[in-house]
């Protein structure tokens, strides 16, 4: 049985609050040394079940030619994965490889969870872009280095836009309400049909807020650390949400509630049910793996009808981090410094982690890239010149966020609370445990 979006949230934002403090207080300033005979390292990541596959082949690759090093895999699902590395965390007994998100980097790197890698003489770097490594620094610390980068997308299925008969929309010149009259058509075509499709999913997480927010010139987060949009703002991006249901474009309440919880291959998009979601660029070859069928990639739509104005930019995929706890550091930097620089490593995970900034990385993967993957990667290039320059990274005491925009979002949804009073509360809430984070 699913665990309650509202409670499973809850204990996510309270559970990592507390495991940090926790940590904070009984840290030591460094880690503890090395046994210097075989050891075992704990790795942990969420993903889908093609990243999980290969994962473990460059584990098992590792492990061929590092003997004295067991790598323990530890894969997890992006829903219950922070509740876990929380607890984990609290309890001192966090794994020694985790892959981190730039929402939870300043959380954990910023209370002295994670190692400043930057201290580990065994990971090599020169040859990483310097703008995705600043994205893993905080206060001047490397709490993570990037394993790619992304940006958020729309992604459309493209048998169903033909079943459908549905024109695929110009991403150059599209609004809000092209993309809301795109996708009721959608809908009411599968109605017709006696289908049980929709025509797009929802947009509810804090990429997703960022990206309406840098619309309106704004950003989620300032560069002081505090709250960077305005309520104004966060109310037309519930009202957008709420526009959705209105018009039967996306699903009702109850099942969008689901969709967001649930794993990659079981969402509404993976198994064929919406037409148009959104998504991570490196994602496309796991969506398509599921759907078999052929993803497009479009931009998001914007309110002038101007790609220069759709708050697009990039964003580091996830970042490698290493446990300020771990009692094997050398070893663990090890593991880190494989994954980012051997191109064996790099042949099999490929884009699944983002495109990699790692040129050398670059070269040697071009020539295996997919279709699915070399038109992620003409994407990303070609909507660079439109680009905003990225977000600030987000404070201490924000990692709970993502859980209040879907909180607030399903409140909108099930008609709990108006959009305009969905801001407030968000914003309240958001502010205080920020606030809280700097006491």
């Amino acid at each position: 049985m699913k665990t309650s979006l509202r409670t499973s949230n809850a204990v996510k934002a309270i559970a990592t609050a507390a495991a940090v403090a926790m940590l904070a207080a009984g840290c030591s300033s460094s880690p503890s040394s090395d046994s210097g005979g075989n050891v075992t390292v704990r790795f942990t990541w969420w993903g889908n079940d093609l990243r999980n596959k290969e994962t473990q082949q460059v584990i098992d690759a590792f492990q061929a030619t590092h003997p004295n090093i067991k790598v323990q895999a530890e894969p997890g699902v992006w829903s219950s994965y922070w509740d876990k590395l929380a607890t984990t965390t609290a309890a001192n007994d966090s794994p020694d490889v985790i892959q981190m998100d730039q929402a939870y980097i300043a959380e954990y790197g910023g209370r002295g969870a994670l190692l400043d890698l930057s201290k580990q003489s065994n990971i090599e770097t020169s040859k990483i872009d310097q703008d995705a490594l600043k994205s893993g620094q905080v206060t001047g610390k490397q709490y993570g280095l990037s394993t790619g980068q992304n940006a958020k997308a729309v992604m459309i299925n493209t048998k169903l836009f033909k079943d459908y008969g549905v024109a695929i929309p110009d991403d150059k010149t599209w609004t809000w309400d092209d993309y809301a009259k795109t996708a009721a058509q959608i809908a009411a075509a599968a109605g017709k049909a006696g289908q049980a499709n929709y025509g797009s999913s929802y947009s509810l997480t804090d990429s997703d807020l960022n990206t309406w927010a840098m619309q309106h010139g704004e950003s989620l987060y300032s560069a002081d650390g505090g709250l960077g949009f305005k309520e104004a703002t966060a109310t037309s991006f519930f009202q957008n949400v709420l526009n959705l249901r209105n018009q039967g474009a996306a699903p009702p309440a109850n099942i969008a509630t689901e969709d967001i919880s649930a794993p990659v291959e079981q969402t509404l998009f993976a198994t064929g049910k919406t037409a148009m979601s959104w998504w991570w660029t490196n994602q496309v070859n796991a969506l398509q793996s599921a759907l078999k069928t052929d993803v497009k990639i479009l931009r998001a739509p914007s309110s002038t009808g101007s790609a220069k104005d759709n708050g697009m930019s990039y964003k580091p995929s996830m970042f490698w981090s290493v446990s300020s706890r771990s009692k094997h550091p050398k070893e663990a930097a090890e593991v880190v410094n494989y994954m980012l620089n051997n191109l064996d490593s790099a042949k099999t995970i490929l884009t699944e982690r983002g495109f990699p900034t790692n040129s050398d990385v670059q070269t040697a993967i071009d020539p295996l890239l997919t279709a699915a993957d070399k038109a992620a990667a003409a994407f990303l290039k070609d909507i660079k010149p439109d680009l905003k320059s990225g977000p600030p990274v987000p404070p201490t005491g924000s990692s709970g966020v993502q859980a209040l925009i879907q909180r607030y979002s399903t409140d909108v949804l099930f008609d709990r609370k108006s959009p305009s009073d969905a801001a407030k509360g968000l914003m309240q809430e958001a502010q205080a445990m920020i606030d809280s984070a700097r006491k």
